[in-house]
């Protein structure tokens, strides 16, 4: 099973080939994250399964990445982005998942050429739009409103899950520069 996951993510780019360990990695960490907010937040977990709905998306990075580089990457953040809107909309901006905006812009910032700078700022402004845009207004009130101490305990588990992806990210190109370097 292993072999196919990592045949699924393979690819002759580098690059493109980061995205698509990261994608799946994102993905692969979706159905847990009900269980962490079970763990850390509360025992009120069903709004949590909203955030299944990006789970196609992030697994569809390497497909399309295949056959479209470029656009399999910037489907990569643009999938982060559209997930934190809609669990922002979902558990209300007091939970703090706008952070997942940084792994996103990190993303954007790190996964595309010099050649490909403007769509690396498009996304990256795209990610600054959206926290400054919404300014915590998605429309309708959260699916559950949860105790000022559960937001507080949101807000940890956020930034520990944003900051984790972050480092895992910043760990992948490294990687990839010292591989880029090695060829070179």
């Amino acid at each position: 099973m292993w072999d196919r996951i990592a045949a699924y993510a393979a690819h002759d780019d580098p690059m493109v080939a980061a995205c698509n360990l990261i994608a799946l990695v994102v993905a692969s960490n979706q159905p847990f994250y009900p269980l962490y907010v079970y763990w850390t937040v509360s025992d009120h977990v069903w709004p949590a399964v909203f955030t299944f709905l990006s789970t196609p998306l992030f697994l569809a990075v390497p497909a399309v990445a295949r056959r479209y580089s470029k656009i399999g990457r910037a489907l990569l953040p643009i999938v982060g982005m559209a997930n934190t809107i809609l669990s922002a909309k979902v558990f209300g901006p007091a939970s703090g998942v706008e952070i997942f905006l940084i792994p996103c812009a990190l993303i954007a910032a790190t996964f595309f050429r010099p050649s490909e700078r403007l769509l690396a700022f498009i996304l990256i402004g795209g990610a600054i739009l959206i926290y400054f845009g919404f300014n915590g207004a998605y429309g309708t009130p959260p699916v559950h409103i949860y105790t000022s101490s559960e937001y507080q305990a949101f807000v940890r588990l956020n930034a520990m899950s944003a900051g984790t992806l972050s480092v895992f990210v910043g760990l992948i190109a490294s990687g990839l520069i010292s591989q880029i370097k090695a060829r070179a």
